[in-house]
């Protein structure tokens, strides 16, 4: 079950069917199960620095993870980078990221150079702090 903060989280991104979402610190992965089921037949990958929490949150996602629509990359932000192939994604989402939230500014400007490099031009980016997100400008890592 999805908390109400996370659950207000994915109410309010503008998700559709076929956008490819990247989910940044996804954890045990419940934000990514509940955006699986809102995109149609688009596609997220969800990310985390933690193995341990890789494993758990490929363990919970059985379902989503054999229809296509969701995978788990074990990578931190800021060593992330597209895999040969691998589409652009047309949104990006981060919730209690240290290298996005402040808490370290040594990975910051290399972490949105890579997710300014993994969108699509029009690509945005979303963090908690707003009500309930806020969207950060990429412009300066284009």
């Amino acid at each position: 079950m999805l908390s109400k903060r996370l659950a207000d989280i994915v109410a309010a991104l503008p998700l559709r069917d076929n956008i490819r979402v990247l989910e940044i610190g996804c954890g045990p992965g419940a934000m990514a199960r509940e955006i699986s089921k809102k995109i149609g037949d688009g596609h997220i990958l969800a990310i985390d620095r933690s193995a341990k929490a890789i494993e758990q949150a490929v363990g919970g996602s059985q379902n989503e993870l054999r229809s296509g629509k969701l995978s788990f990359r074990h990578v931190t932000i800021e060593n992330f980078q597209l895999e040969r192939g691998e589409a652009l994604f047309d949104l990006a989402v981060a919730v209690r990221v240290g290298a996005l939230d402040g808490r370290h500014p040594e990975i910051e400007e290399r972490s949105l150079t890579n997710i300014a490099n993994s969108l699509t031009k029009n690509g945005k980016l979303f963090i908690d702090g707003g009500k309930p997100l806020q969207e950060v400008s990429l412009k300066k890592y284009r």
